[in-house]
């Protein structure tokens, strides 16, 4: 569904990913790891076309997308929840989520239902300002909206970051969810290293741009961890 093959990608002049290669079969589970600035958030601008350019292939579906803008990539099914939600505080929940209906391929505008299904908040307050909402639930939205282009892959950074532990078991479960009922495939960074245990099939470990450890989410060993992740 997703492949790298020797990937580096530039922002301006200056590599900040290099030779990276991954595989994910369509409805895996991908958990990308490492401490902070080592390469996560850039690896997944990098699948979404947000960075300056890009050497090596990366394909989606069987596609060649090395080349393509970003809202060509989107149709094509990839959905991106960025780090930070970047939602709207201006525009309504409900507006929030059209927005990302304006990538789809059937030029359908309307709120998916799915989304109101998957997020009852949402659903009972589609005309509040999203501004007002709390962390999680802008998390929740961020989630809808990407939900809303009819991806096939869900790219998600840190989705559990800064948000209440009540709303993060919430987005756990939403996660689980997408993943083993809709066969999404997901591509997510991630610090809680429980959850990305319970919600994953695969791992890699990114350490100075550079892929330096992968394997079935089994294979994570607390050596690894060590070596990787702690300070």
């Amino acid at each position: 569904m997703l492949e790298l093959v020797d990937v580096t990608s530039f922002y301006g002049k200056t590599p900040i990913i290099t030779n990276v290669s991954l595989s994910v079969p369509k409805g895996a589970c991908l958990c990308v790891l490492g401490r902070n600035g080592v390469g996560k958030t850039t690896l997944l601008q990098t699948i979404m076309g947000l960075t300056t350019r890009l050497t090596g292939s990366l394909r989606v579906g069987g596609e060649d997308t090395s080349a393509q803008p970003t809202h060509k990539r989107a149709k094509l099914g990839l959905g991106y929840v960025p780090q930070g939600r970047r939602i709207l505080g201006k525009f309504s929940v409900r507006e929030n989520i059209q927005l990302g209906t304006f990538a789809r391929g059937d030029g359908h505008h309307a709120v998916p239902e799915a989304c109101l299904e998957i997020f009852p908040y949402l659903k009972e307050n589609l005309d509040k300002r999203a501004g007002l909402l709390s962390g999680g639930q802008q998390q929740q939205l961020a989630i809808a909206r990407a939900l809303a282009t009819d991806p096939q892959i869900l790219l998600l950074d840190e989705p559990t970051e800064g948000i209440q532990p009540n709303i993060v078991s919430e987005i756990e479960h939403v996660l689980q969810r997408l993943n083993s009922e809709l066969n999404l495939t997901l591509v997510l960074t991630e610090q809680h290293i429980k959850i990305a245990k319970k919600l994953a099939d695969l791992f890699i470990i990114m350490d100075a741009g550079r892929i330096v450890a992968r394997g079935e989410i089994g294979e994570l060993t607390d050596d690894l961890l060590h070596r990787y992740l702690t300070i």
